[in-house]
């Protein structure tokens, strides 16, 4: 009777540490100490809030996290007909010169675009890099700066790039609230991760092996990218994304004194977002007002249109209270112009604001006038 009790506990025991570890266990707080990156930050990537923050716009090197800049534009200009994955890419003495990592591209041989840009996210390959760089622009020089541009546009604050690739240059600094604002831009083109998600794969006709630097692939539940760096002046770097459910997360980590570290500190910020946030998608109110009266107008009212197309992060702790609140005016008078904004919808969370979209007019409304009625009248006429 006794070794059957003991069996008993023994297997209940095991079910609970089987049940444990499946079952991910609520984070209810991450503290900045507790994150060894001197500077890190967790994004929900439809949103672009943030979640947790440490030194966010402290401006420090990336190393190859740098890449994902030079990526988002590869992939812009493969959205925009400038750049094909079965273009010819040929590798020039510069490219061919850069060390750090890479695949050994010799001057003047060549590869299908398909091939650099996937030695450039999973080998995180220098040379790869460079030599997309100076198909679409001339030269990494010329390239570099519209990496500049682009982060400008990006309102990228803290970044200087000095090269595509992230090598040590004197200069060359982002922030990793920066590499968040990247990486998400990135990730709309989800065409990324059929790259980013490759492990083991090869070039040149299978004389060449490619190992992805991103560890994480292996053992976190999620995981889909997105890119990781090391060098002397930037330490160990990375920005990883992973999707579960309808939550999409990516987190930064920069200047990490080892590998482990570096893939602990992401994998605790992804822990902690899935733990703690949810996703709400916004839709139009059953309420929303379909028209507005015109007073002094060929018409007599017009119809509107409010664009929701966004998200909402809670927090999983609380039952939060989501309520809208629309402002418009009780009628406009004419002339009323298409698109015009007519008032306001605002979705609030525990009548808190948190986001506002504007309602506008859908067509344009001319103001009354004998030109305008005559103009009615005659067409009446003749279509008589």
């Amino acid at each position: 009777m006794l070794r059957l009790r003991k069996v008993i506990v023994t297997s209940a025991l095991c079910f609970a540490l089987i049940i444990t570890s499946i079952i991910p266990v609520k984070v209810n707080a991450l503290s900045k100490e507790s994150i060894t990156a001197p500077a890190a930050v967790l994004m929900e990537t439809s949103t672009g809030k943030i979640v947790f923050e440490k030194n966010p716009h402290e401006k420090r090197a990336c190393a190859s996290v740098t890449k994902v800049m030079t990526l988002l534009l590869v992939f812009e200009a493969i959205d925009n007909g400038k750049l094909s994955l079965d273009d010819t890419i040929t590798a020039s003495e510069h490219a061919s010169s850069m060390g750090g990592s890479d695949i050994w591209l010799e001057p003047g041989e060549t590869m299908s675009a398909d091939d650099m840009i996937k030695a450039t996210v999973v080998a995180s390959a220098n040379d790869a890099a460079v030599a997309l760089a100076e198909h679409l622009c001339g030269s990494e020089d010329s390239f570099v700066e519209k990496m500049n541009e682009r982060a400008k546009q990006l309102k990228m604050n803290d970044t200087v790039f000095k090269n595509c690739n992230g090598l040590d240059e004197e200069g060359h600094i982002t922030s990793a609230y920066d590499v968040a604002v990247m990486s998400r831009e990135l990730m709309k083109h989800e065409k990324i991760f059929d790259y980013t998600s490759i492990w083991l794969d090869n070039l040149r006709g299978g004389k060449t092996q490619i190992v992805n630097t991103n560890k994480l692939l292996k053992t976190y539940n999620g995981i889909t990218g997105l890119k990781t760096g090391t060098t002397n002046d930037a330490g160990c770097c990375m920005a990883a994304s992973a999707t579960r459910g309808n939550v999409s997360l990516v987190s930064v980590v920069l200047g990490c004194k080892t590998g482990k570290e570096r893939f602990s500190d992401a994998a605790a910020l992804l822990d902690y977002g899935f733990a703690n946030i949810s996703v709400r998608e916004l839709t139009l109110p059953d309420d929303m007002p379909k028209s507005i009266s015109v007073e002094q107008g060929m018409e007599n009212s017009v119809d509107l249109m409010c664009r929701v197309s966004s998200s909402i992060v809670l927090d999983k702790s609380k039952t939060p209270e989501i309520t809208t609140k629309v402002e418009i005016p009780d009628s406009l008078t004419a002339p009323v112009k298409k698109n015009q904004k007519i008032g306001t919808l605002t979705y609030l969370v525990d009548n808190k604001p948190a986001k506002t979209f504007d309602i506008v007019a859908m067509k344009d409304i001319e103001q009354t006038c004998f030109g305008s009625i005559f103009a009615v009248v005659f067409n009446s006429l003749i279509t008589l």
